[in-house]
């Protein structure tokens, strides 16, 4: 029998609500199971992977930094000039 759990749900942690029996279904050609709400994952995407006779089911996460990067405009003003003179040298010893 396959155990479907959130990566969350397999640390332990006090939080977590205790494991529960749930039946698998078809739907279509694909085995799915209904995730009780209190397993809920935020987002509507989640990747799935097997570890041994475990699912894991894991939410997508955010795209990090490079990609809100990237989906910035870039600035049109320009940006005033500053006097920056290098730093005098200091005699250390």
């Amino acid at each position: 029998m396959w155990t479907a759990y959130t990566r969350e749900a397999a640390t332990g942690s006090q939080t977590n609500p205790a494991p529960r029996h749930v039946r698998l279904f078809l739907n279509n050609r694909n085995q799915a199971i209904r995730i009780p709400v209190e397993f809920e994952l935020p987002g509507n995407e989640a990747i799935i992977s097997r570890d041994g006779q475990r699912l894991i089911i894991e939410p997508v996460r955010e795209k990090g930094l490079a990609a809100l990067l990237d989906s910035w405009e870039p600035l049109t003003e320009e940006f005033p000039e500053i006097a920056d003179p290098p730093p005098s040298p200091k005699d250390t010893f």
